[in-house]
């Protein structure tokens, strides 16, 4: 019973997960659509301080407070976890209010270094200022949130935690829109002013998101103290003690979740400078909008269902691997492995193969020619992203965070080591292709130590890899067929023309690599004990 309710918990929160993931993509379009990808980088240049200082402040807090205290509930004391829950407000109201002093006192330090050269039509060092200070504001609440979402998930109830980031992120949205619309749309104010109100939105946000959480402890906080005070056993811990132990686990945690913050931040101090000067100056801002907001959006989507669907085998992986099931963590490794491949690949494949009508279609043909390269290279991270993400969940499962950290150490040398030279050498397809290396090193380092402590056999997985890539294959290749021929009479020069081809486009491939994995039965192999009328249909043809 307790497997189970662990399972459905955490299937609920990947779930809200996706859903705040996919919310985070549909803002962005009539969002772009008012500030434009310069507005959009202007965003990125204050969102992406606040991202990489919220992770540091709360060090992976909501899933290290949830282990420690779920650890201490099943020996039966209940006192421990409220005990560090009560400390632990305290002290992120603390880090929290340190964190927003920092960046916001740091902002003029840091707006020459994101925008070394002012250009005309383009954002000023001031709007930088502006921007980073107002986002700033959020790391006051947000931290709070993150011990209290904690507390929840060591009782292994994942609603509050899931509401609450989607109450949060529907809220952050309204805001976001709403100001960028009066602002610009109905008070023709300023770009700079706009966009700096909206990254005011993570602030608001975190209000909504904070009330839920509030609703959720007022209504059961009977009941918590009333285990709390029938305790069985009591560890009488030092606060020394609770925090050390909080930390092993945290810092894990932080790390392998900063991976893409840590990634956009590099490009953030490198895109504009490494590009100043050169004949990409003038595009470097709309190039870094659409790296870093627009079409990174695009490319999380499909990574988010790839994760959602399998990382809800992760748990049972941590089961298999901690009762020495050699056979059974054989298997959900597979599993988890397969499924990754079989949305991933196709997808990335299918994001570079129509990347150029699915950017017109939902950001217009302004910055189309600098969209649709960022795309078109940029969209086949998703399956690495993908692999990333899964690669070091398993490892954690096995109790192998050291390896994970150590995989997204050397992915950021990498990166950071090639960024600065590779813009130089190749323009803004370079800080692309410093990304890829640096994912690819991180991935390898993770499929060898899975391969090592789970004496894992990959000569499977690399056959049905070889086969998905094939079908992905054959999909581009009538995608591509498909579009081209359409544009010769419907070029890509209207919103309507580019929807129409991105929707025959995408309707092509679904059908193509639907039909390919469904007659070699590898849909069935993958996915049909998710979706049984896989198997009834090939039951019921082999019977007539």
């Amino acid at each position: 019973m307790a497997d189970q309710k662990l399972m459905r918990g955490t299937m609920v929160l990947t779930a809200a997960t996706l859903i705040s993931k996919i919310l985070g993509f549909v803002y962005i379009v009539p969002f772009s659509a008012l500030v434009g990808q310069v507005g959009l980088a202007l965003y990125g240049y204050g969102y992406a301080q606040y991202v990489v200082i919220l992770s540091l402040a709360t060090l992976g807090v909501p899933l290290a407070v949830s282990k420690f205290v779920s650890k201490y509930h099943s020996l039966g004391d209940y006192e421990t976890g409220h005990r560090l829950f009560k400390s632990g407000l305290l002290f992120m109201s603390i880090t929290g209010f340190l964190a927003f002093l920092t960046l916001f006192l740091l902002a003029p330090v840091l707006a020459p270094s994101i925008l070394p050269v002012e250009k005309p039509g383009g954002n000023t060092q001031a709007d930088v200022i502006f921007t980073i200070r107002m986002v700033s504001v959020a790391l006051i609440i947000v931290p709070v949130m993150a011990v209290i979402r904690g507390y929840f998930q060591g009782f292994q109830s994942m609603g509050p935690t899931s509401v609450s980031q989607v109450v949060e992120q529907v809220v952050r949205i309204s805001f976001i829109l709403a100001m960028a619309f009066i602002i610009v749309g109905v008070g023709d104010g300023s770009i700079g002013l706009a966009v700096g109100f909206a990254t005011f939105g993570a602030f608001v946000g975190g209000l909504g998101g904070l009330a839920v959480l509030l609703y959720y402890w007022f209504k059961r906080r009977k009941h918590i103290l009333k285990q709390v005070e029938e305790s069985t056993i009591r560890h009488d811990l030092t606060l020394p003690q609770m925090y050390k132990e909080l930390i092993a686990y945290a810092l894990p945690l932080s790390f392998v979740g900063l991976a893409i913050p840590l990634f956009q931040y590099v490009d953030l101090f490198t895109v504009n400078n490494a590009l100043s000067g050169t004949s990409y100056e003038a595009v470097s801002e709309a190039f870094f909008g659409a790296l870093n907001q627009s079409v990174h959006k695009i490319v999380l989507i499909p990574m988010a269902l790839a994760t959602a669907l399998s990382i809800t085998l992760v748990p049972t992986i941590t089961k298999s691997f901690t009762s020495g099931d050699h056979d059974a963590l054989q298997r959900q490794i597979t599993q988890t492995y397969q499924i990754i491949l079989f949305i991933s690949v196709p997808a990335a494949v299918g994001m570079a193969a129509l990347a150029y009508p699915v950017f017109a279609s939902l950001y217009g043909l302004e910055d189309l020619a600098i969209g649709g390269m960022v795309l078109q290279y940029y969209g086949p991270m998703t399956l690495l992203f993908s692999l990333f993400a899964v690669t070091a969940a398993i490892l954690q499962g096995m109790n192998r965070q050291k390896q994970a950290v150590l995989s997204l150490v050397a992915a950021l040398f990498v990166k950071l080591a090639l960024n600065y030279l590779m813009l130089i050498l190749m323009g803004p397809a370079g800080a692309i292709v410093s990304t890829y290396a640096g994912y690819l090193v991180g991935i390898m380092i993770n499929v060898w130590a899975i391969g090592r402590y789970a004496q894992f056999d990959y000569s499977s997985i690399f056959k049905r890899f070889l086969l998905v890539l094939m079908f992905s294959g054959v999909m581009a290749g009538a995608v591509i067929l498909g579009i081209n021929g359409l544009q010769s009479f419907m070029p890509l020069d209207t919103r309507l023309n580019s929807f129409i081809l991105m929707f025959i486009g995408v309707g092509i491939g679904a059908l193509v690599y639907g039909y390919l994995v469904y007659r070699s039965g590898l849909a069935e192999k993958v996915l049909g004990h998710r979706f049984r009328f896989l198997k009834r249909k090939k039951a019921a043809k082999e019977n007539s």
